[in-house]
């Protein structure tokens, strides 16, 4: 059994003609931009971003033996700022101190502040270094009004794993 091939004809396809002109042009401007007399591009004005303003907000301070952590939320929980005495520039032993955890304070405050405008905030607590009462301190001097101050650090309940039974 012999297969038959039928050959179909090909159509032949019209190119688009070369451009003799090979050379890359020097300076590409911008099609979609809107352009001047001088035939220079002109900057599309950008819509200013809405700021965001947060009142009433919540200060969460994880105060640790090796480090104190500042976190600045809204009251959802949605975190603004936050700051810790490590990223304030304390290093080893330092950062567990309580002026490194008052340095860590004053930063997130600040520019939770001067960004979202906050002059309210609940105070959460938690850990138990020596960054807590300063840290605390420090909202007084940045003129935040202190509405609760609420202690959430974990308590152990049921203990550890007991030793197992000696075998003699």
């Amino acid at each position: 059994m012999a297969e038959q091939k039928t050959e179909t004809p090909v159509e032949e396809k019209e190119l688009a003609p070369v451009a003799e002109n090979t050379e890359a042009p020097a300076e590409v401007e911008n099609a979609d931009a809107p352009t001047t007399e001088e035939g220079k591009a002109e900057a599309k004005p950008r819509k200013k971003k809405n700021k965001r303003t947060v009142s009433t907000g919540q200060i969460h301070v994880l105060a640790t033996f090796n480090n104190t952590i500042i976190t600045v939320t809204d009251e959802k929980g949605n975190t603004l700022t936050t700051a810790s005495a490590g990223a304030s520039g304390f290093r080893g032993s330092k950062k567990g101190t309580a002026y490194a955890a008052q340095v860590a304070a004053e930063k997130a405050i600040g520019s939770a502040r001067q960004n979202f405008g906050l002059t309210k905030a609940d105070v959460f607590v938690k850990g138990v270094g020596m960054g807590r009462d300063a840290a605390i301190r420090t909202l007084a001097t940045q003129k935040v009004a202190v509405e609760n101050i609420k202690d959430v650090t974990g308590i152990p309940h049921g203990g550890v794993r007991p030793r197992r039974p000696k075998r003699n």
